[in-house]
């Protein structure tokens, strides 16, 4: 049929929670070093559009929960825009083609809750480094140029969001 699985939209989700921790200087495997795993019990996502093979999109990730166990993060998957057609920028909700949410529980290896540690919150919470990245074809984030940042003032967390671009066949 030539469009992306519907399954396939959490791990674009997952591209983009990934690389929001990484481009605030964390990586998730450090954090499994330490004892603290993130394990994924909740997902939601709303398909507003068709995402066809082979297009150019960007994930937009933000953290909008953080508590003493759980972290949410909220997702809007975009068509990269082709320009302007008849002389109008096309308008965002028109590239909008997936929104969604993740929430996340942290454990310990023995898979029992646990509480966020201090240093960790700090992470989530923390600014985005200057570490622009692209999605290659094979899922994974890889080095580029700038693809721009988004944030959402409304979030019950002023936590800063981000845009990951690339493209997945």
């Amino acid at each position: 049929m030539g469009i992306v699985h519907h399954g396939t939209y959490i791990s674009y989700f997952e591209v983009g929670r990934v690389e929001y921790m990484r481009r605030r200087g964390l990586d998730y495997h450090s954090w499994t070093e330490l004892g603290i795993h993130l394990p994924v019990v909740e997902a939601y996502v709303r398909y507003r559009r068709t995402a066809r093979f082979d297009e150019l999109l960007c994930i937009e990730t933000r953290l909008s929960e953080l508590s003493r166990v759980k972290v949410r993060f909220d997702y809007r998957l975009l068509r990269e825009p082709e320009g302007e057609v008849s002389g109008m920028p096309p308008h965002p909700d028109e590239q909008l083609v997936a929104e969604g949410h993740t929430l996340l529980a942290c454990v310990d290896q023995h898979h029992i809750p646990r509480r966020i540690p201090p240093e960790a919150e700090a992470v989530l919470l923390g600014p985005e480094l200057d570490i622009p990245a692209r999605i290659g074809a094979d899922g994974r984030p890889r080095h580029a140029a700038a693809t721009g940042h988004s944030g959402d003032d409304s979030a019950p967390q002023k936590a800063p969001g981000e845009r990951v671009a690339g493209s997945k066949s």
